[in-house]
């Protein structure tokens, strides 16, 4: 089992930039590729960034390129997405998730999940 726990989110203006970040444990942190989707009220959960289990690669959702960076310090078991430039539409539950086998932006090949941060952006 892995457990992963979210923090960072908050309220924000349009234009801020916020932080999270998602401590894992339970197995070894550079098992996994680790991935960070989003889910707005009413919506379908969406796909936001990924990065490899060595950091070496990166994908992005085209609505968050250019705006978001995904990272990952595998010596303290974190991943952290930083946010800029954020829109009112990037309000949402955001979530990491771990995947040990898959690399990419389907959350069904995700293994675990945490429980997700709120973030709110005002216009």
């Amino acid at each position: 089992q892995v457990q992963l726990v979210e923090s960072g989110g908050g309220l924000v203006q349009a234009g801020g930039s916020l932080r999270l970040s998602c401590v894992a444990s339970g197995r070894p942190f550079n098992n996994y590729h680790m991935g960070w989707f989003r889910q707005a009220p009413g919506k379908e959960r969406e796909f936001v960034a990924a990065i490899g289990w060595n950091g070496a690669n990166t994908l992005y959702a085209d609505s968050v390129k250019g705006r978001f960076a995904i990272s990952r310090d595998n010596a303290k078991n974190t991943v952290s997405l930083q946010m800029n430039t954020l829109k009112p539409e990037d309000t949402a539950a955001y979530y990491c998730a771990a995947s040990y086998r898959h690399y990419g932006l389907a959350g069904a090949q995700y293994d675990y999940w945490g429980q997700g941060t709120q973030v709110t952006v005002s216009s």
